[in-house]
Parts: C-alpha cells; sequence; structure tokens
C-alpha cells in the first residue's frame, strides 16, 4: 500500500514536470536552469504520506544498514538529539535532501528516542 502511495506521488511529480516543460518551451525559449530549479523546489515540497503532521522522517547511516525513523518536532530541543545534527552538520553540511541523515547507529537513534519517551511518561505521572 505504502509502495503504491509513494508511486503514484512520484507520477503525478513526473506529469507535473512534464507539463511545466512543455508549456515553457512552447510559449518560449525554455531556461533549462529554471526548470531545473522549479524541479528541486517542487520536490523538496514533497512529504511521504506516513510522515504526520509535527513530525519529520531521519535516517540513521551508520552501520550494515541504514534505518529510517518517524520522530516529533519537539524532539529539536532534546540535547542528545542536538548534539547528533550537530554531528550531521559537521559530516555532511547543510546540503542534505530528503530525508534528513545523522550519523550514528539506528541502535542509538533508537535509544535517544526511547529515553525521551520514559522521560516523558515518568514526569505525567
Amino acid at each position: 500500500m505504502e509502495e503504491s502511495l509513494t508511486r503514484a506521488m512520484m507520477l503525478k511529480l513526473f506529469i507535473r514536470k512534464l507539463r511545466r516543460v512543455l508549456l515553457l518551451s512552447a510559449s518560449r525559449g525554455a531556461n533549462m536552469s529554471e526548470i531545473r530549479f522549479d524541479e528541486e523546489m517542487e520536490a523538496t515540497k514533497m512529504v511521504p504520506g506516513d510522515v504526520k503532521k509535527g513530525h519529520f522522517a531521519v535516517t540513521a547511516t551508520k552501520g550494515e544498514e541504514p534505518k529510517r525513523f518517524i520522530v516529533e518536532l519537539n524532539y529539536l530541543t532534546h540535547p542528545d538529539f542536538l548534539s547528533l545534527l550537530e554531528q550531521a552538520k559537521e559530516e555532511y553540511g547543510f546540503q542534505q535532501k530528503g530525508v534528513l541523515a545523522v550519523p550514528c547507529r539506528p541502535e542509538e537513534l533508537q535509544k535517544i528516542l526511547e529515553n525521551r519517551r520514559k522521560r516523558r511518561a515518568s514526569t505525567e505521572w
């Protein structure tokens, strides 16, 4: 189901791009750098269906198999997560596109997320 939704979103984006290219090239001598910029901007606006409002996707890239997580926005203020973001900045810079990549093993990120959840649950009582 998720795969077919992703393919449908990609097809929709492709059709939009094709229409834009055809319309631009028919109406004037199309400037290809303009078209590429528009395509990149459009692609960055796409949010996968499994990422709910108030969440973002992050991938732990170290280890044998990278793993993708869906994380609540409030983790952006957590000191351990901020440390990962600092490491990502040093390793990858600010030029990342798509899913945010952090340079840690999936188990490390899972531990940070679980510890935060446990602390929040304990303070609710």
